[in-house]
């Protein structure tokens, strides 16, 4: 199974998430049978490490960003991907629109799965990578639960 969050930078928010579903499925033992990238809708940042502000916090609970560089979402990534999981609502219409794939069901909101049900702040604006941080480890302990419970299904 293969997951891809996205947010607009793909330098705050999606990272964040790629980076504790990584650290999760390591912990669990599944690195193996789920992947995980991140994407944004802008190219403003391609290339460029994750934001200094979520390379701080997930280093506090140890989680590493070696290696992660923010890319732009592509055509292909609907294809490569099982989930395709929007931050914020806005992502959402965008990663449709991008990807011409109005309706489908593997492109959702990412708190959709939560109580929440909410958009993740992003923290380029807020300053708050703490709240993101919390939101980000909920969302992806609900998302795995999904995406175990599907590959059962399967």
């Amino acid at each position: 199974m293969r997951i891809l969050f996205v947010c607009l930078g793909n330098i705050c928010r999606s990272p964040m998430a790629e980076a504790v579903m990584r650290d999760l499925l390591m912990k669990r033992g599944l690195s193996e049978q789920i992947t995980v990238d991140s994407a944004g809708t802008s190219n403003w940042h391609v290339g460029e490490p994750p934001h200094k502000g979520t390379q701080a916090k997930l280093a506090e609970y140890g989680i590493a960003t070696t290696g992660m560089q923010c890319r732009q979402l592509k055509i292909g990534d609907f294809a490569d991907f099982d989930y395709i999981v929007g931050m914020d609502i806005s992502n959402v219409d965008n990663i449709r629109k991008m990807l011409k794939q109005p309706n489908d069901a593997k492109i959702f909101r990412f708190l959709d799965l939560t109580a929440h049900q909410k958009d993740v702040p992003d923290p380029w604006y807020t300053g708050d990578f703490q709240e993101t941080y919390n939101l980000c480890l909920e969302g992806c302990e609900a998302l795995l639960e999904k995406v175990l419970a599907d590959m059962q299904k399967s």
